[in-house]
């Protein structure tokens, strides 16, 4: 389906490959024949919203078991904020943040954003992938979970590293009042809250 297509990677739930499609690098990605039917269809209904609000990859081309989507140039968050100082740094966690807003406003869970090492990709734009799992409900976890993964063993320590320091004691109960009540007010006290934080102030 694609032109000079060749292997990138396997997951639990499907196969992917690399290559051009209409001139276009492109990710095709088929579905396991072990993985849950209508899957690839879900990940394509979700991708088709969220494109919309700029997080997701554009969709060239879906069908029942597989989707062809745009190639994302970049690197996944960790490398990236490895390579990187504390002001850009900030600036990536604050639009991954507003993403995972969007996403809650949309009451849709993304289900990955507790440990999104391999779920966010960062190169000219912040982009999220792997929607396959992706379904509504009337209470979204993306902005806790997000807010879980940078107080988690995964990236605490790279974040300190960098000059960034997030207290869990200090963000767990602005992250319980979020739970509560998802308002733009809660959430703007927890981007506040993490935005501010650094070893020289």
């Amino acid at each position: 389906m694609l032109e000079k297509e060749e292997y990138l990677a396997k997951g639990k739930r499907s196969i992917v490959y690399k290559g051009f499609f209409k001139g276009k690098e492109a990710v095709l990605k088929i579905a396991n024949k072990n993985s849950p039917p209508g899957i690839m269809r879900n990940e394509a209904n979700w991708m088709k919203r969220l494109e919309k609000h700029g997080i997701s990859p554009k969709l060239y081309k879906a069908g029942e078991d597989y989707i062809i989507c745009e190639f994302l140039k970049g690197k996944r968050i960790i490398d990236w904020i490895s390579e990187h100082d504390q002001e850009e740094i900030k600036k990536i966690l604050k639009k991954v943040l507003m993403q995972c807003r969007i996403l809650d406003k949309l009451n849709v869970n993304k289900k990955e954003l507790q440990r999104p090492v391999k779920h966010i990709i960062i190169g000219k734009t912040v982009r999220m992938i792997d929607f396959e799992r992706c379904k509504e409900t009337n209470n979204p976890k993306n902005v806790t979970q997000f807010c879980q993964f940078l107080i988690s063993k995964s990236i605490k320590t790279l974040l300190e590293s960098k000059k960034i320091i997030i207290n869990k004691d200090e963000l767990l109960p602005l992250l319980q009042k979020y739970k509560k009540e998802q308002t733009e007010k809660n959430f703007k006290k927890i981007l506040k809250y993490i935005l501010r934080q650094d070893t020289g102030l």
